[in-house]
């Protein structure tokens, strides 16, 4: 019989496995609860590309969009029907992990429309209400880790809501985002209010950053370059995602040691831990459970997509990577800044930030035109 390594990672080595996809097909037939009991998948997160591919052409939505329809509800507000019933019986589905996990997984991840990435005020309102129209305590709210939706990260911390920062590149991204999270607990227990049952965990992007900068070295090889600097390339394709994650880690570890921390961590609150995610391998060149084994470590989460899920159950090879290594991945990063690659970092995050909002915001507007077609179809008028 062989192995499902998906569970021997959770129970040997202290990740946490979650689905990155969700959609009412996977609820009715049963699948989700067989993903959850039989390969030991432990949680769920979702995105506007998700709920597109979910909804768009799908008949198993049509008597909720016609209703909606036949009711007066906007385009928008049929969109939120759909996805607020999934989300709630994805939770429901999951309230036995969540319970059994005593709060530490069994989560379901929903995010705020991208078209307010930028927008603090108008991100903690939607996330205020989101969070009390679902009434499910294992939903975690999903807040773009910008400049603008970190306030709103500590402010839904404060009022007592889960939340999953996403779309983090960068390793300074990370850290304001672990930061925001603990001045959010702080103020909500300055209110005496109890922090015990909060969680949160920061979505720390993979392979969007190799693809950025292996087309940026693929370029420099079809310019030319000389033999020690095509060897310095070779040495870091493929692997500045991982690095990163790396050095995340051991940020993540410094900040949930410190002072500060421990003060919060005797009132019973827990870490923000960190979530890898966009883990599907983009190049067919490397291993289609790269940013599963090179990343497994105590306290992380590693979100999914199923094609992935079933490449890992057969052939992942488990182990305690996260700190192997170390040393090696300091020096990857530390390449790009060689005169003859000459890679900002910085300016590469920045760039898959700014990449990360509008491919979110593409299918969401995408998705909004094709329920605006389907309710024409479904009623039209007299």
């Amino acid at each position: 019989m062989n192995t499902n390594h998906i569970l021997e990672i959770g129970q040997q080595f202290g990740q946490s496995l979650w689905l990155d996809n969700l959609s009412r097909d996977l609820i009715v037939t049963g699948e989700l609860k067989e993903l959850i009991s039989k390969r030991g998948i432990v949680g769920i997160t979702s995105n506007p590309a998700i709920f597109e591919k979910a909804i768009k052409g799908n008949q198993i939505y049509d008597r909720d969009i016609e209703a909606g329809s036949k009711s007066g509800l906007s385009v928008l507000e049929i969109y939120e029907t759909l996805v607020f019933e999934d989300i709630r019986n994805a939770c429901d589905i999951l309230l036995s992990v969540y319970e059994a996990t005593n709060g530490a997984d069994g989560y379901v991840s929903l995010e705020v429309p991208p078209t307010i990435a930028r927008d603090t005020s108008s991100t903690i309102k939607e996330v205020k209400r989101y969070f009390k129209h679902l009434g499910r305590k294992n939903l975690m709210i999903k807040i773009p880790g910008t400049a603008e939706g970190l306030p709103a990260v500590t402010e839904a911390i404060s009022n007592g809501i889960n939340v999953n920062v996403t779309l983090l590149f960068s390793v300074e991204s990370y850290v304001n985002t672990a930061w925001a999270y603990i001045e959010g607990l702080e103020k909500r227990a300055a209110g005496g209010e109890d922090i015990s049952n909060i969680a949160s965990v920061a979505s720390f992007f993979l392979s969007r950053i190799d693809t950025n900068i292996d087309d940026r070295l693929d370029n420099l090889l079809k310019k030319g370059v000389d033999e020690s600097t095509e060897s310095k390339i070779l040495a870091i394709k493929g692997k500045i995602a991982v690095a990163n994650a790396k050095v995340a880690y051991q940020k993540y570890k410094e900040i949930f040691s410190s002072e500060r921390w421990q003060a919060l961590a005797a009132k019973g609150a827990k870490p923000q831990r960190l979530l890898w995610a966009s883990t599907g391998t983009k190049n067919p060149a490397y291993s289609d459970v790269m940013y599963v084994d090179e990343l497994i470590g105590l306290n992380t989460v590693n979100t999914l997509p199923p094609q992935t899920v079933e490449a890992c159950a057969d052939h992942c090879s488990p182990d305690n990577r996260i700190e192997s290594n170390l040393d090696q991945a300091y020096k990857v990063i530390e390449l790009l800044k060689d005169p003859a690659i000459n890679i900002d970092l910085d300016a590469v995050m920045a760039e898959l930030l700014d990449n990360g909002i509008e491919l979110f915001i593409k299918p969401f507007d995408s998705l909004m035109n094709s329920l605006e077609t389907k309710i024409k179809q479904l009623t039209p008028t007299a």
